[in-house]
């Protein structure tokens, strides 16, 4: 029996996947048979060895493959380039073993002799490669996954530029048809890696390598026909198309997370105590609760995560900035926080913005940040105090949290100016909600309505939503139309009541909490 599978390679005939018939075409079409050279970057866990896997043999029966990975190289291999050489040779020998082609043994012959010379260096390497490529009648196709494990080596470096002098001169000099090289790190950050300083951070020896722009992404209706494989077996009775969406709304499509959840309801939820038939657990409840259940787990990509802020700082305050302050960042792939964060797969554009990529990664993000400031804020230990009141009979008193925190809000930022407010209003309310809900409920932020002006968070506590909005006053016409929108997001969620959390300025306010009524909703409006 198949299963959902999130550690390193999925085959067809093991794991339920998304298939990749269509990618590999595109992939073949438009790069491999036009002689492109190019790089597949992606951040950690998204698919990049799978689809490689898949492209060696999709294209075997046109080319020669070579499909390598540096991780099989030892660091000693990447020392010097009579090192490299013998290393490189040896791969492609071993990768030998398992071809059958007419000029086999002439290709074995040649890589033999060179990974017996005892100096042999890069210009041998690439005259044995070219006449390997003479040689054969079938045009050769190199594939070399995990180029960041020799992203601190000269070595690597110099093996770019030939193979970049080459690929210039290939009418006169054969060469590699195509070369697919794969990684987090683009090749122009690898040389970032090795030589940090500004006069050599953007000169890259790959200008060659063609734009990789086909969607790695999973979209829903991918994800629905992976659940239809799933419940050709197991006839949950699960309605397909809506849970695909569901977890597309967490996940934007991220493989290894759209397999996380499946693999969380099908292994740990079906047949628990709160899922006791694989329909319930196979819903949007489900999903939630698979989602609770991964973000209390340090997995690989989290733990990479983590390791990347913490080395790039400018990326985590653009991440802060974004969660709390509602931040608008207009989009340029150039501009350096940026561009790590595409790289590493934490964020995309948006309508011409800059956004985090998922909303599992913001769930992270936000409570990791909220983790850290929470063993410093006395904001976070009033809610934890304040935690069980709110609480009565299982269900969470979303009334009593607004108008403790505006209590609390007021004793403490009374004295405050606009500007810090504005920077730390939000922030406080989610470090005061975070322990009141903390191991039972999930909150998040909802990208599409966020900004400098107006957040809608959306908490979940045991199945129940409660919809709050956050909001800068900006006078009473902009109030009432964030009423409306609020009215607008309640109808989405199909839901009768919602909350107003406005942050506002002005020397005359009412501070306090009230409810009103727009049209047939019910607004819980509290104002600090």
């Amino acid at each position: 029996m198949r299963y959902f599978n999130t550690e390193g390679l999925c085959r067809p005939d093991e794991h339920y996947m998304v298939r990749l018939d269509d990618r590999l075409a595109c992939i073949k079409n438009t790069l491999v048979d036009r002689k492109k050279y190019f790089v597949i970057n992606r951040g950690r866990q998204y698919g990049k060895t799978t689809t490689l896997k898949a492209l060696a043999k999709y294209l075997s029966g046109d080319y020669i493959v070579f499909s390598l990975d540096f991780q099989q190289m030892s660091t000693a291999a990447f020392a010097d380039d009579t090192t490299f050489v013998k290393g490189f040779a040896n791969r492609l020998l071993i990768a030998l073993r398992r071809m059958v082609f007419d000029e086999k043994e002439q290709t074995v012959e040649l890589l033999t002799a060179l990974k017996e010379h005892n100096d042999a260096g890069m210009e041998d390497l690439f005259e044995c490669i070219s006449s390997m490529c003479e040689l054969c009648s079938r045009p050769i196709v190199l594939i070399v996954d995990e180029v960041d494990s020799a992203g601190n080596n000269q070595v690597f470096i110099d093996f770019l530029a030939q193979l970049r002098g080459y690929y210039l001169a290939r009418d006169e000099m054969p060469i590699f048809h195509s070369v697919v090289l794969a990684g987090v790190y683009s090749i122009k950050n690898l040389k970032l890696k090795l030589r940090p300083e500004s006069e050599h951070q953007y000169n890259s020896p790959w200008n060659i390598a063609a734009d990789f722009e086909i969607n790695m992404s999973f979209s829903t209706n991918q994800i629905a026909a992976m659940l239809s494989e799933y419940e050709a077996d197991h006839h949950t009775g699960m309605d397909i198309q809506a849970v695909a969406d569901d977890i597309y709304q967490y996940t934007s499509g991220y493989p290894v997370l759209v397999s996380s959840i499946c693999k969380r309801i099908d292994e740990k939820l079906c047949g628990s105590e709160a899922f006791r038939l694989p329909k319930d657990a196979w819903s949007g409840a489900g999903v939630s609760e698979a989602v609770k259940n991964i973000l209390k787990v340090s997995t690989p990509l989290f733990e990479s995560m983590v390791k990347q802020l913490d080395q790039y700082s400018e990326l985590r305050t653009m991440l802060e900035n974004i969660i709390y302050q509602g931040v608008r960042i207009p989009f340029s792939p150039d501009e350096k926080a940026i561009s790590m964060g595409l790289m590493f797969g934490f964020l995309a554009e948006k309508n011409g913005q800059v956004a985090i990529a998922n909303r599992i990664f913001e769930m992270y993000l936000m409570n990791l940040f909220m983790t850290e400031e929470a063993a410093r804020s006395e904001v976070y230990l009033q809610g934890d105090r304040d935690r069980i009141g709110f609480i009565r009979d299982n269900r969470l008193d979303m009334d009593l949290v607004l108008k403790k925190f505006v209590e609390y809000f007021h004793e403490i930022c009374d004295d405050k100016d606009e500007d810090f407010i504005e920077k730390n209003g939000r922030k406080f309310f989610l470090l005061y909600l975070k322990p009141i809900i903390n191991g039972t409920g999930n909150y998040y932020i909802e990208a599409q309505t966020r900004d400098s002006r107006r957040t809608d968070l959306i908490v979940d506590y045991l199945g129940e939503q409660f919809i709050v909005e956050l909001k800068i006053w900006h006078g009473n016409e902009y109030n009432a139309r964030g009423e409306k929108q609020l009215t607008e997001y309640l109808d989405y969620f199909h839901k009768d009541k919602g909350y107003l959390l406005s942050f506002n300025f002005n020397q005359k306010k009412e501070i306090g909490v009230k409810e009103i009524q727009v049209g047939d909703k019910t607004i819980v409006e509290a104002v600090v």
